[in-house]
């Protein structure tokens, strides 16, 4: 049996009166990618803001390995998360290969952010040949090539894989993609979906958000559907591609066999 890793009870955010996410729950076990969908607005961010301590709860918990998960996302990243954002947040005036090496050495000194700073002081933590063997062995697995090349004269396709490469550097026990494969060219969804793959080989979890339903459910065990806040779908890719909460949600029909029929007689 997996073990189980992550589990979120009750995770609701308010901002005034304003609900973003409403009592939602979730486990996810060792090995397991979980596929974070919805329409904009539906509370996918906001969710994974929660989980890896760049907002805080405002009713909720969250436990890795049975202990609670808590305080900023330094803490939690030294416990074992790791995550990517909307839009790729390099440092564009450093290298690829000293982008990817900060997501290696981040985990046992600090924030990625941290890391950064300290390398624009001329102080990038000490780092051992294990860790510059490791960084080469991760841009061939991606298929990142001319390491020496600033990160700002990368494309946004690469930007991104490089960030998930970076992420990946921290050998974390859940990996948070936030729409990873936008931007990409078909070579670059190739190399996260790889990247996926070896976090679920190496028995770690992913939980993977991304526009694009269909690349998502070919490649996620279970999917967690969202919509308004709340989570209104949890299970197979394939059931909740053909749920009426799906149909629902993202063409909003009326949830009866009659007006399914219609949707499926129309696509």
């Amino acid at each position: 049996m997996a073990e189980t890793l992550l589990v979120g009870s009750g995770l609701t955010k308010r901002y005034g009166g304003v609900t973003a996410l409403e009592d939602v729950s979730f486990t996810l076990e060792a090995g397991e990618i979980l596929g974070l969908v919805g329409p904009n607005g539906a509370g996918k961010t906001t969710l994974v803001d929660l989980i890896s301590g760049a907002q805080p709860a405002t009713e909720g918990s969250l436990t890795l390995r049975g202990q609670r998960l808590a305080g900023p996302a330094a803490k939690r990243a030294k416990a074992g998360l790791a995550r990517t954002f909307q839009y790729p947040q390099l440092a564009l005036e450093l290298t690829v290969a000293e982008n990817l090496l900060l997501g290696r050495i981040a985990r046992r000194h600090g924030t990625i952010w941290q890391m950064v700073s300290g390398a624009f002081r001329g102080a990038l933590r000490p780092y051992t040949a294990a860790d510059g063997a490791a960084v080469e062995r991760l841009a061939g697995e991606l298929g990142i090539d001319r390491l020496d090349r600033p990160a700002g004269d990368l494309s946004l396709g690469e930007q991104r894989l490089v960030e998930v490469g970076r992420a990946l550097g921290q050998d974390p026990l859940v990996l948070l993609l936030d729409e990873p494969f936008a931007g990409s060219d078909a070579a670059g969804v190739a190399g996260i979906s790889e990247v996926v793959r070896t976090v679920q080989r190496r028995g770690h979890a992913v939980i993977l958000v991304d526009h694009n339903v269909d690349l998502v459910a070919g490649l996620v065990d279970r999917i967690l559907l969202l919509d308004r806040g709340r989570a209104v779908f949890d299970g197979n890719p394939r059931e909740c591609l053909d749920s009426p909460q799906m149909q629902q949600v993202y063409f909003g029909v009326a949830e009866t066999d009659e007006d399914v029929e219609d949707v499926e007689h129309v696509s």
